[in-house]
């Protein structure tokens, strides 16, 4: 053991950081104006060792949003502190680190809203997708689950969707993964982190939330998807779950960023389409009522049709692809 730990240390790759905050936030929905309930911060060294670990509830000051995921009712969010009261706590643990979470474009972005929201800035400068760097290792996963990554490096899950023991398997399965990048010299898919420079309250919205409107840096630039690696198993069937190679096509406004959600659907083995044909298998829109040429050509061909919401809890247990 000491030998390993001798030859991990010489060879490490002395471009990597010196370390990491691993981060899982549960939030009271996935759009813009939806708030932290809970946040964990797991501490890790220059090679991925643990150092401490931190939780904390957060009082959305809103309804808590989807309890059946994440099982914070109102009762146990209403004597929990504001995201300003935490703040200064937070971070300290994400200070001079890299953020490392899964998906982690969407934790920091929840936590870059929570920072504006409170007049502070939060003090990451870079963060690293563990989805992302799955990809760069080439990992054998089904998919790009956080249950996926951790049963491949025999981590055991004992409460999903708690921040604190979601942050835990990260960082269980984060650490073998950065060995193996270093024993690779794998280039590390870092990506900078720009705060927030305004955040403004909009007309107040009966008890769910706020509109909200900010200045903020791109989410990311638009891009060619590789192609779906799985044939298509046809249309969508309502009470069944959606099956990867399935093509879904989106249509109108959406509370999630829609180049976010997309990246959700491709991540779970979908293939995301760009106009609605008969070979579509799915249509995800809002409003099925709208006089748009997708609407419009679903509606001719019979193509299923969905909302949002009803997507995003699809996408939490797509089927694997026919062998």
């Amino acid at each position: 053991m000491l030998e390993d730990r001798t030859t991990a240390e010489t060879t490490w790759p002395t471009a990597y950081p010196q370390g990491y905050a691993v981060v899982d936030v549960e939030t009271t929905g996935l759009a813009r104006d939806d708030r932290i309930v809970s946040a964990a911060v797991y501490r890790l060294d220059a090679q991925g060792n643990v150092e401490d670990h931190w939780y904390t509830l957060v009082n959305p000051e809103r309804d808590p949003g989807p309890v059946w995921i994440h099982g914070l009712t109102s009762d146990v969010l209403e004597g929990a502190p504001l995201f300003a009261e935490v703040a200064e706590e937070f971070a300290e643990r994400l200070a001079d680190r890299v953020l490392v979470a899964h998906n982690a474009m969407f934790d920091w972005q929840m936590i870059a809203r929570e920072y504006a929201r409170a007049e502070r800035t939060a003090p990451v400068r870079q963060r690293l997708c563990t989805i992302a760097l799955s990809k760069e290792l080439r990992l054998p996963l089904p998919n790009h689950k956080l249950e996926s990554l951790a049963a491949h490096f025999g981590v055991v899950q004992q409460r999903a969707h708690h921040a604190l023991d979601d942050a835990r398997v990260l960082a269980e399965a984060f650490r073998p993964s950065l060995h193996a990048a270093a024993r690779d010299n794998v280039r590390l898919p870092l990506l900078e982190c720009r705060p927030l420079t305004e955040w403004s309250d909009g007309p107040a919205r009966p008890r769910i939330g706020y509109q909200a409107s900010y200045r903020s840096v791109s989410w990311r630039p638009a891009r060619r998807r590789p192609p779906c690696p799985y044939p298509n198993p046809g249309r969508y069937e309502d009470g069944a779950p959606l099956k990867q190679g399935m093509r879904v096509a989106f249509s109108g406004d959406t509370s999630v960023e829609r180049e976010l959600l997309e990246d959700r659907a491709v991540e779970a083995g979908l293939h995301v389409a760009t106009s609605v044909s008969r070979l579509t298998s799915l249509l995800v829109t809002n409003d099925p009522d709208s006089a748009t040429s997708k609407v419009a050509k679903a509606r001719s061909f019979g193509t299923p049709v969905v909302d949002e919401a009803a997507f995003t809890q699809l996408l939490r247990d797509v089927a694997p692809a026919d062998g």
